[in-house]
């Protein structure tokens, strides 16, 4: 059967192609696009998009489940705001990177009755404490102006830990679903037969938990694969309501700092409301399945935000509903340069001047989110401007990155 690809990316890694062409070579997936900013990820390249038949794979959704932009535009301007207050409101209220709250937070999640005791557990552990937090790497909250000069509050941000177990434990389950249990099987038996000769019982026994050991020893060394559940499977089923929980609860955590700054700005009235992720695996007809990692829905009329750059601001677009593109279009810019390599090679200097008159909390330990480390957003928005229509381009005037 000829597979449908489209690939849009101009920059782009041997290794983020050879990751989509494996992914591309399974039978179960029958369509595939590669963004303009696609770039190597773990399993496959961020910024592609998958569609499989009866198969969903945890792994192609990602660690960050629902991370994704929410953008909210305000009937204020920039001149009504105090941008220094505004920024130290921000850092003494919303937690940034890893931190979290200290008491359980408020958070009403309607999915949460039909998912797994795992994620029930995750949510009151983990989740309750991490709603209204940022996270961090490339996560921000910025406030900028379009071309009305209103302003609009920009936030990136996904399912924070809470999320993170969630992917974590069904993408084991999918890896040990895969492995062949008769490979240590027979190592055991190869190693021990006097064993199994003089005390058949105990061989028996000591057997089984040498391959359960075995499974677990390479479950710690690598998640990564392309591991698949089936779709009609309670585990394929489990997968797809927990993942719809850390759908929720991902913008219910962007709703959340959204509300804490609208309430610090004495509530404007709120113009539009823009919410979409970019990891995620949407459910179609005859059991397909579409993954997107790193890639945000464009389809025809569906409004979203496409971040670039701390310098650069964000994009609010509408989608086109491009068959080959699978209905999507980037999530953001894309990284060129690893956040290591950006440490090493980007200068600080240019670095700062770069964000002089933007309020921000950069420091010198941001520079891997450097403009610099990230593809031109600009080259990325013509390269897909057969996905999507630019709407408006948020300049922003206040960063915060995570």
């Amino acid at each position: 059967m000829d597979k449908k690809i489209k690939i849009y990316a101009e920059i782009l890694e041997d290794e983020a192609l050879k990751q989509f062409n494996d992914a591309m070579e399974l039978e179960c997936n029958v369509q595939g696009a590669l963004m303009p900013d696609a770039h190597t990820g773990y399993t496959l390249p961020i910024g592609a998009v998958i569609k499989s038949k009866g198969k969903i794979f945890p792994s192609y959704v990602g660690y960050d489940i629902g991370c994704g932009m929410c953008g909210v535009k305000l009937d204020i301007y920039k001149k009504d705001l105090d941008l220094e207050r505004l920024k130290q409101f921000i850092l003494e209220t919303i937690p940034l990177g890893s931190s979290r709250h200290h008491k359980a937070q408020d958070c009403e999640i309607d999915s949460l009755d039909r998912v797994s005791s795992f994620t029930k557990n995750k949510f009151e552990q983990m989740g309750r404490f991490q709603i209204g937090t940022l996270g961090g790497g490339n996560h921000f909250i910025e406030l900028g102006t379009a071309k009305d000069e209103k302003v609009w509050i920009i936030i990136h941000s996904g399912s924070r830990g809470f999320g993170h177990k969630i992917a974590e434990y069904y993408m084991k389950l999918a890896v040990t679903k895969s492995i062949d249990r008769s490979i240590f099987s027979k190592e055991f038996e190869d190693k021990n037969q006097d064993f199994k000769k003089y005390n058949p019982n105990g061989f028996e026994k000591s057997k089984i938990k040498y391959i359960d050991r075995s499974i677990e020893k390479y479950l710690k060394n690598s998640l990564e694969g392309h591991y698949a559940l089936d779709i009609n499977s309670q585990d394929g089923q489990d997968y797809i309501s927990d993942m719809n929980c850390a759908l929720e609860f991902a913008l219910a955590n962007r709703k959340a700092m959204i509300e804490k700054i609208v309430s610090h700005l004495e509530n404007p009235k709120e113009l539009m409301f823009i919410n979409t992720n970019h990891n995620h695996a949407e459910m179609l007809e005859d059991d397909f399945v579409i993954h997107r990692k790193g890639a945000t829905h464009a389809n025809l009329g569906y409004y979203g935000v496409i971040p670039g750059n701390m310098k650069d601001g964000s994009f609010v677009v509408i989608g086109k509903g491009c068959k080959e593109s699978l209905n999507s279009s980037s999530h953001g810019a894309g990284r060129v340069l690893s956040r290591k390599q950006a440490k090493l090679k980007l200068d600080l200097d240019e670095f700062h001047e770069s964000m002089r008159e933007i309020v921000t909390n950069h420091s010198d330990d941001t520079l891997d989110e450097s403009e610099k480390a990230y593809k031109n957003i600009f080259e990325v928005m013509e390269l897909q401007k057969d996905l999507l229509e630019v709407v408006d381009h948020v300049k922003p005037f206040l960063n915060i990155k995570g």
